[in-house]
């Protein structure tokens, strides 16, 4: 497979694009005219709106609640949901910037925000949001967050949630065996190899090797290797000997502490399998508490901020803000600026992350009581903004970031799982892409 450098492969993408169809049934608010760079109009506040949810199914009943909500308060708006899975929600909005079929408002998570911003897609919302009712109650952080993974100091999305590094463990299974807290990475480590009992189908941990496989073995990197930062001037952290030797330990986990069917899991795959089965641990964020929550009650399991290194050390990557972005094309974008307020609001934005049990950007939405009761949650946000960790900002800012991290390198890692390539080999080649983007990025923003 030929990999295009940089603009390369954008302009190669552009072009497989442009003669893509455009995805007419789900059409922007008036005519579904508008693509990337169309400057659209206000409009008159009223009329239909499109929003494209990037996390569809797993977060449809929630949005279609504080739809409901938006409606009943705006009865002259007309909010149509499109929910769309988060696996695909890359590869929708890039067709629909080229083929000029792009929602008034979406989900866009920091990780993608450069590549759809930078297309000029979105609209900068600085000016609305010092304008509006949102002004000096979101999460200065998230919003400094959003800023940065935008690449050009402007804010293209209303964050509305922060998530985290968690690892769920079995409490059942841990007090059975003997274990202590996987609090620390040697003490994980240990409890994979003595909960793991393959001949009665019993594992001590179920491994990301799907979908979204990359930035989870990062976490894990980073965290075991002690390295504070992603680069060491302009050239990449990753392949760190350090790194290197801690990929390659925790990718030695697979088949002989975790099932075989690991090497294909997506988050999907990954909680069903841990909420159902006999595994003692699952490394995901504060989006699956719920579904554990239902599967086994409060009282078989227990969610706690990644393992610190022996000494305490406690390094972990960004997990990146999601946020609402306003789309340049919009033929509405009165209306569409009101439904983001509304759902940035502190009602509708303690709605959605008490479901997700994420942490809310609303500040006031994270003063209420059921932060306090999503344990899991509670010691997130603890971790993410009380300075006891240090975090390794990932590059969210490069417009490539989303397409290295995910379709070109997640097929390399399962060859790291399967054994037929090397945790170095896998790292030297993800570097060489990064340091490649970070050139690239500096050049066009001296």
């Amino acid at each position: 497979m030929t990999i295009f450098p940089g603009g390369r492969r954008r302009a190669a993408l552009a072009l497989a694009l442009s003669g893509v169809l455009a995805l007419t049934a789900t059409a922007c608010g008036d005519d579904g005219s508008g693509a990337g760079g169309d400057k659209g109009t206000e409009g008159s506040g009223k009329g239909k709106i499109t929003f494209w949810d990037n996390n569809g199914g797993v977060r449809t009943d929630v949005w279609k609640e504080i739809i409901a909500d938006f409606e009943k308060a705006n009865p002259d708006i007309d909010v149509e949901y499109v929910g769309i899975a988060s696996k695909e929600v890359q590869s929708k909005y890039d067709t629909a910037i080229q083929g000029g079929a792009l929602p008034d408002v979406g989900g866009v998570g920091a990780a993608m925000l450069a590549g759809i911003a930078a297309q000029n897609a979105l609209e900068p919302l600085d000016a609305r949001i010092e304008d509006s009712a949102l002004k000096g109650k979101l999460n200065a952080g998230m919003l400094a967050s959003v800023k940065s993974a935008g690449g050009q100091d402007k804010l293209f999305t209303v964050p509305t949630s922060a998530s985290n590094g968690v690892l769920y463990y079995r409490t059942d299974l841990f007090k059975a065996a003997g274990l202590p807290e996987p609090t620390t990475w040697s003490k994980f480590y240990a409890a994979a190899e003595k909960l793991t009992a393959a001949d009665k189908n019993r594992f001590g941990y179920t491994i990301r090797g799907g979908a979204g496989s990359i930035a989870q073995a990062l976490d894990a990197m980073y965290g075991q290797s002690g390295i504070t930062s992603f680069w060491n001037g302009d050239k990449t952290t990753v392949n760190d000997p350090k790194n290197v030797a801690a990929l390659q330990k925790y990718a030695g986990l697979f088949k002989r502490t975790t099932p075989a069917a690991d090497v294909n899991n997506d988050f999907t795959k990954m909680v069903a399998q841990w909420d159902s089965g006999q595994i003692g641990m699952l490394n995901h964020n504060l989006g699956s508490y719920q579904d554990h929550v239902k599967a086994l009650g409060t009282e078989k399991f227990r969610g706690i901020p990644n393992p610190t290194l022996d000494d305490g050390t406690r390094v972990q990557v960004s997990n990146p803000v999601d946020g609402l972005g306003l789309f340049s094309s919009s033929k509405n974008k009165a209306a569409a600026w009101k439904f983001i307020e509304f759902a940035a609001s502190h009602a509708s934005n303690s709605k959605w992350n008490r479901s997700a049990g994420a942490i809310p950007a609303n500040i006031e939405a994270a003063r209420d009581p059921w932060l306090q009761e999503a344990e899991p949650t509670k010691l997130g946000a603890e971790v993410l903004f009380s300075g006891k960790a240090t975090i390794v900002e990932l590059p969210y800012y490069l417009p490539d970031w989303n397409t290295i991290s995910k379709a070109e390198n997640e097929p390399a890692f399962q060859k790291v799982l399967l054994g037929t390539s090397t945790a170095k080999e896998f790292l030297d080649h993800l570097a060489e892409q990064l340091n490649a983007a970070q050139a690239e990025w500096k050049q066009q923003n001296p």
